[in-house]
């Protein structure tokens, strides 16, 4: 598949958790991790379980960044 977005990062689901509409999948990116929030169908669509391998595709229209 190609896309336009340039913020293709590879990875592996670390956890699942499901709710009743939505759910908490944690991908590991090279040792850190992020967390996406997709529907639980979309879960079961594409099979993801711990383990699996995903790219994550970020596209926003605002970064923000902090420091202490």
């Amino acid at each position: 598949m190609r896309l336009s977005a340039r913020n293709q990062l590879n990875g592996t689901v670390v956890s699942v958790k499901e709710g009743a509409v939505e759910a908490q999948v944690v991908v590991d990116i090279g040792g850190q991790t992020m967390t996406a929030v997709i529907t639980v169908d979309a879960v079961r669509e594409l099979g993801l379980a711990p383990g699996s391998p995903v790219v994550a595709v970020v596209k926003a229209d605002h970064v923000i960044l902090g420091v202490d």
